[in-house]
């Protein structure tokens, strides 16, 4: 991801984060994975990176049925870590690019990337894939999602605020093999259909894998 459309993106979200709040809190269109994910951490206490957790409404979804979860979350906006502290007081919160989740020194349970794929370029979801192998505990678990289309697609695109954003579109195809080539076995598929900006038609994709040991 370039500096430049990084830098974009953190300001827009930055500006908008209680707008994003508003508008977004309810992630029930996701719960057969969220519950999925849950399934597949029968371990007590489990411990949990969450990257991109804007304002923790995948954390209080994830918190409301497994309250035994250890959630790390982070996020590069500080606006929207704010709001995820204030939203899920028992969890944790740090700023961190999702890129650099190597700098950690520790491995975790799993790890869930709910919504930072399409901030991502088609290498660098590929090297994320790689680095969350790395930093998964034997056994761990993987939860990606994003917006499924032809990556030749990605381009700048302008929200209802008005606001110029890059979003990157990825495939099935090439995460899937990414993900078999970094250890990982993929045990859920999921497809999300909805309605974005401009009436458009938005096709969610979501991966859960587990890591071989």
């Amino acid at each position: 991801m370039e500096t430049d459309k990084t830098t974009i993106a953190v300001g827009i979200f930055d500006k908008l984060a209680n707008l994003y709040q508003e508008r977004f809190m309810d992630v029930s269109l996701y719960t057969d994975s969220f519950l999925a994910f849950c399934d597949a951490l029968s371990k007590p206490d489990a411990t949990i990176l969450e990257v991109a957790c804007g304002p923790g409404n995948v954390t209080r979804f994830l918190l409301d049925i497994r309250p035994d979860f250890k959630i790390h979350g982070t996020d590069l906006s500080p606006s929207m870590l704010e709001l995820a502290r204030q939203n899920n007081p028992t969890a944790v919160f740090s700023l961190l690019d999702c890129r650099n989740i190597t700098a950690f020194d520790h491995r975790f349970d799993a790890i869930l990337c709910g919504f930072a794929f399409p901030y991502l370029s088609k290498t660098e979801a590929i090297q994320f894939i790689a680095d969350a192998s790395s930093q998964l505990l034997p056994d761990g678990v993987l939860y990606i999602s994003t917006m499924e289309d032809d990556n030749a697609k990605s381009d700048w695109q302008t929200g209802s605020t008005g606001d110029q954003i890059f979003m990157n579109f990825h495939e099935a195809d090439y995460l899937i093999t990414a993900l078999e080539s970094s250890g990982f076995t993929v045990f859920f598929e999921d497809r999300v259909r909805y309605t974005g900006a401009g009436d458009k038609p938005v096709v969610d994709l979501i991966l859960i894998a587990s890591k071989l040991r």
